[in-house]
């Protein structure tokens, strides 16, 4: 399955009974398992197609904690776990999203650089009908994400090679300054027990799908 046929999926959720509504695709797998380059590609080939603003990314990296919070918590070691993301922001934002089609809504993102999450990096705006949202844990069983995938038309597996996605975390980890060793301890002592967490998710998702061979989206700043 390639992105033409991925992307024609995406558009297919526009047509229809009910066509006029706001449809929300999520995106669900493993870290480096490419969602974030998907749903940017999706966005932009669903805008190319029916016009500016039509579509909309909302990613779930930018309810990250701030590294103010996760050391509050004692959690900084586990960055990028289930309970370093405000998940009941997140699903309050998918409700908004889903209800309100009067306003523009602002988004967060996560900007890498900063190491932080960033407000307002991304608009939904009131004719927009396909928000594309994204992050690991969409597919988990527990609380609160049951409550999130409710709000989606759609949850699609990005399947990823654990080979590919590992090279992919390795690279962004020494891109984000750490060097190879403490790389390669994040991806083991982290990243991998977070990815297989994800994967037991898997089979509450509408389709699987595989990961591109769209290039890695460029790492994230403040402004989108």
């Amino acid at each position: 399955m390639n992105e033409d046929r991925l992307t024609d999926l995406a558009l297919g959720l526009l047509r229809g009974p009910g066509s006029n509504a706001r449809t929300i695709l999520g995106l669900a797998g493993p870290p480096g398992a490419g969602k974030s380059t998907l749903a940017r590609h999706l966005v932009a080939e669903v805008e190319r197609s029916e016009g500016p603003g039509s579509a909309a990314y909302v990613p779930l990296d930018g309810f990250h904690l701030s590294a103010a919070q996760l050391d509050r918590l004692g959690l900084t070691h586990r960055k990028g776990a289930p309970t370093t993301f405000d998940a009941h922001g997140y699903v309050a934002l998918l409700r908004r999203i889903a209800t309100d089609r009067f306003q523009d809504i602002y988004v967060p993102d996560f900007d890498r650089t900063l190491d932080e999450p960033v407000a307002a990096s991304h608009v939904i705006r009131p004719h927009t009908r396909l928000v594309i949202t994204e992050g690991n844990y969409l597919a988990s069983i527990d609380t609160p994400w049951p409550d999130a995938r409710r709000l989606l038309r759609e949850l699609w597996y990005v399947d990823t090679d654990d080979a590919l996605r590992e090279e992919r975390l390795l690279r962004r980890h020494r891109n984000g300054g750490r060097d190879e060793t403490t790389a390669r301890h994040w991806v083991t002592g982290n990243d991998h027990p977070n990815g297989e967490y994800v994967k037991a998710g898997r089979p509450l998702c509408t389709r699987i799908v595989p990961g591109t061979g769209l290039p890695e989206a460029p790492d994230r700043g403040s402004v989108l």
